[in-house]
């Protein structure tokens, strides 16, 4: 098959679909692997890095969609490549649709094959091909926040591992999972207070094993939320419900009671936030302030690491992308329930629930379309 690269057009999003390795791979198994001109560079991949294993470097990303059968990106496709997806090609890359009703319409218009990174599970009901930006982004989270905390980024002036003799600052982690688990490596190295809010007692418990007596444990169901939220100097949203929109867990008569210069951090915003008065921001300018707290909410945080994250993303997507590539695609996810499972648009069908749910769509399963 004919794969290809295009160079990710979000603001400030630096990552990029394959690495050089990752394309060695794919060739060696006799695919062809289009790049687009310099799409690796900000990654610290360079173009004769992958012309060096056998890639064909293209200028143009129009001729990229043009000729490829599958498109890998990293990003959500953006309106102006929504446009250029053909009838039957296959996108593999983060959709994240339920928070994006423009997009979807799009990509139903399209009538491509669309297979969202983080609706892909495992055998234990997982998200591997989530986790491991989960994980960048959670300990992204505290590094954020905790610069956010400093005066001159209009925070309390607070430096969230304290001093000899005087306290660190109080951290509240909403949500246990990935984010959760990665943001307390973080916080509880700076020797912050960490609190972590779960609904799971199970989760809770294997996150006291790993980090004993430097975390709180809170079950969501038995705190007084408010209260939690109002002593936070730092508030991490890690909340996640797969393929559909995070729930709004603090509200904004939450965020009038917090301290001034406290901060909020919302990993969440990707799929719409977990915080009512929370709104997608960038790099270029990752912050606001409503009620004297200031809100960051930057939506492709690990895209301010791009080394970084590609190198973690291609780990998990990659062996994926190998199986698509050799068997196509009805093969490919016919086979596999898992990777199946992150099928969220078929050639003009919604095929992933909480998506067709949230955007008033038909659903069709996606063992029905994939038939068809």
């Amino acid at each position: 098959m004919k794969i290809g690269v295009p160079k990710e057009i979000k603001p400030q999003e630096h990552r990029i679909g394959l690495t050089p390795e990752s394309v060695k791979t794919l060739i060696s198994e006799g695919h062809e692997v289009l790049v687009e001109n310099n799409g690796g560079f900000e990654a610290g991949f360079e173009n004769d890095q992958y012309t060096s294993v056998g890639a064909k470097i293209v200028d143009k990303a129009e001729d990229i969609f043009n000729d490829a059968d599958i498109i890998v990106k990293v990003k959500e496709p953006q309106s102006g490549e929504v446009k250029m997806i053909r009838e039957n090609q296959i996108v593999y890359t983060y959709l994240h649709l339920a928070a994006a009703k423009e997009l979807t319409e799009g990509l139903i218009k399209s009538k491509g094959v669309c297979i969202a990174y983080e609706t892909v599970t495992d055998d234990n009901g997982r998200l591997p091909l989530l986790a491991p930006m989960s994980a960048v982004a959670g300990r992204m989270s505290v590094q954020a926040g905790a610069h956010c905390l400093e005066k001159n980024q209009k925070g309390r002036g607070l430096l969230l591992g304290g001093a000899p003799g005087v306290s660190g600052g109080k951290v509240v982690i909403l949500g246990g999972g990935v984010v959760g688990e990665n943001a307390a490596v973080i916080a509880t190295g700076m020797q912050a207070e960490v609190h972590i809010v779960d609904k799971s007692e199970a989760r809770l418990k294997q996150l006291v094993e790993m980090f004993g007596n430097k975390i709180i444990p809170k079950q969501s169901d038995k705190i007084d939320l408010p209260k939690l939220v109002s002593e936070a100097d730092l508030l991490v949203g890690g909340v996640l419900i797969p393929g559909a929109e995070a729930p709004k867990l603090v509200t904004r008569e939450m965020i009038k009671s917090m301290k001034r210069g406290s901060v909020i951090v919302d990993v969440a915003i990707d799929q719409g936030g977990c915080v009512e008065t929370s709104k997608p921001t960038t790099h270029g300018d990752p912050t606001y302030i409503v009620d004297d707290v200031v809100h960051y909410c930057v939506a492709n945080m690990p895209g301010g690491v791009p080394r970084t994250s590609t190198l973690a993303l291609n780990n998990a997507t990659l062996p994926f992308l190998v199986k698509l590539a050799n068997k196509g695609f009805q093969k490919a996810l016919g086979e596999d329930k898992n990777f199946l499972a992150g099928l969220n648009v078929h050639k003009g069908q919604v095929t992933y629930k909480a998506v067709a749910d949230v955007f008033g769509h038909e659903y069709v399963t996606p063992e029905i379309a994939i038939k068809n």
